[in-house]
């Protein structure tokens, strides 16, 4: 009996090589290529890949017998997951194989850009001696300001407070006492930015995260101050920053990733107290060699039918398949959840309810606690990272089961206690032989709406007019409504509007909205 082929498509480390040897047939291939990659499909079982192959709907497609696709990495830009996840084709990466590299070069850009490094390196060969001219400062009883205490940040973190510096840090979705328990202070961004001599970047890039950094922010910050960003380039606005270096109201700066990569253009290039990399972040051997024997595990689990803990979807996977539908619904109920609760929660219960509990439900919590998390941490949440995300953050979570459901044939629950005391819940079920997903409660509100891909909930007082206002404003904004429920506590009491609508609101459409009707809170999720 042959061997299953897994295809190489780009470099990967000797020892992972060596793990996949002992079972499958290894292939190689250039990945850049789609002359040679398309053909070289038809026959792979696993494809391992790192950023230059183009894994799309094409390749997928051409490739009958494919059953995953790992990537060598973190990042999965060049693998079209959608389209995978429809095929059925596993899709896995290496979630933990660079976080100790990339926590280091953003010290080695700070200490560098601290010590103008490059400029009195460049001045030197090129056969001056100006040793006046690139005076640096030291770190020491020096106030750091680490944006994101993710992984990659807490690494960060420790290690820069053996240089003895005060650390503060910006995460609100880490509680108080996680952060002290590392030793940093958890501020506002504001006060982050007003008392920083430097900052470093350790967010994910989402929405809410682009642009963070950005001309306004700049101009409370101490004209001292030097400013790293390792993470995820548009995080920091690169001519916003700049702008504040050529005019002195930032002393420096460390950039290891761009809005747009590759590139060899940015109004930071050619500014001598700026040190630029071209994303360096992941390039040491040791990353290259975790990569590498990452994929190549999870290879292994996936062609011999196995649950992969790094997979970043979730067909393919061996689970129940009572339990499977609702995988998707889970993850959901999770990321409106983080949306409405706005913060961390100190406790967290995710219950499953009716039939489906004769099976094990536990991957039911894990899909929920992944989407808690998704959207707040810088590196991809999978099902065996999120438990320990959780924990990182000093959440309590429990399972809580019953074969007993009151409505509904099966109904998952995600319910947290927030630090301040709030407790906020979201339940969902799944509905005739279709499977339909619902979300059936917000906070003790009854409702059926569709997880579509953009959410609003809306709480206000109840009184007449108010679902004319809404329409109104979302007609003028050329946002549709593809669906609206109003749910109350009492006539004349609370009610709570329920939105799924065309295209995302913009804030300033929300804030109107919320100003108009006297909303006691607004929420959009988006879950596309």
């Amino acid at each position: 009996m042959s061997k299953p082929v897994v295809l190489v498509a780009e470099e990967l480390s000797p020892a992972g090589i060596a793990l996949l040897e002992e079972d499958f047939e290894v292939r190689s291939t250039d990945g850049s290529d789609r002359s040679q990659l398309l053909p070289a499909l038809a026959e792979a079982d696993a494809l391992i890949v790192r950023s230059a192959t183009k894994v799309d709907a094409e390749a997928i497609a051409s490739a009958p017998r494919l059953q995953v696709v790992a990537r060598a990495g973190v990042g999965l830009d060049n693998v079209d997951v959608p389209a995978a996840t429809k095929a059925g084709v596993l899709v896995v990466n290496a979630p933990t194989s660079n976080i100790v590299s990339a926590a280091e070069q953003a010290i080695t850009l700070l200490l560098a850009n601290a010590r103008n490094t490059a400029p009195a390196h460049n001045a030197l060969v090129n056969g001056e001696w100006k040793r006046s001219k690139y005076t640096g400062v030291e770190l020491y009883d020096k106030t750091v300001g680490v944006l994101g205490l993710g992984r990659i940040g807490v690494l960060v973190a420790q290690r820069l407070s053996a240089f003895g510096v005060r650390l503060l840090a910006y995460d609100p979705y880490v509680q108080a006492a996680r952060a002290a328990q590392i030793g940093v202070q958890l501020v506002t961004l504001d006060e982050l930015l007003e008392r920083s001599d430097f900052i470093t970047v350790h967010l994910p890039k989402t929405k809410d995260t682009l642009g963070l950094i950005g001309e306004a922010e700049l101009r409370k910050v101490k004209p001292n101050v030097r400013i790293v960003n390792a993470a995820r380039g548009g995080i920091v606005d690169e001519e916003a920053l700049a702008a504040a270096i050529r005019e002195g109201r930032v002393a420096g700066a460390g950039i290891d990733v761009f809005a747009t990569e590759p590139t060899t253009s940015s109004p930071l290039f050619g500014l001598d107290n700026v040190l630029v990399t071209p994303h360096l972040g992941a390039s040491t051997h040791e990353a290259q060699e975790k990569a590498g024997t990452q994929v190549a595990r999870s290879v292994k689990l996936a062609l011999s039918g196995e649950f992969v803990p790094d997979a970043v979807n979730i067909e393919g996977g061996a689970l129940d398949q009572d339990v499977k539908p609702g995988l998707p619904l889970a993850e959901k109920l999770g990321r409106v959840f983080t949306a409405v609760a706005g913060g961390v929660a100190v406790r967290l219960d995710v219950e499953v309810r009716g039939e489906i509990t004769k099976h094990d439900v536990k991957i039911i919590e894990l899909a929920a606690l992944k989407g808690v998390f998704s959207s707040v941490v810088e590196e991809a949440v999978t099902y065996v990272n999120a438990p320990l995300i959780a924990k990182e953050r000093g959440v309590e979570v429990n399972l809580v089961t019953s074969d007993e459901s009151l409505d509904w044939r099966n109904l998952i629950t995600v319910r947290g206690t927030l630090a301040d005391g709030r407790t906020v819940s979201v339940s969902g079920t799944l509905t005739g032989p279709r499977q339909i997903e619902k979300i059936v409660e917000l906070n003790g509100y009854r409702m059926e709406i569709l997880p579509d891909e953009h959410l609003a909930f809306l709480l206000y007082d109840d009184r007449p007019g108010i679902v004319g206002i809404v329409g109104r404003l979302l007609g003028e904004a050329e946002v549709n409504i593809a669906g609206m429920q109003v749910s109350r506590d009492t006539e004349g009491g609370r009610a709570l509007i329920a939105l799924t609508v065309d295209s995302r609101i913009p804030a300033e459409v929300l804030d109107r909205i919320s100003t108009e009707i006297g909303a006691e809170s607004t929420h959009a999720v988006d879950l596309d």
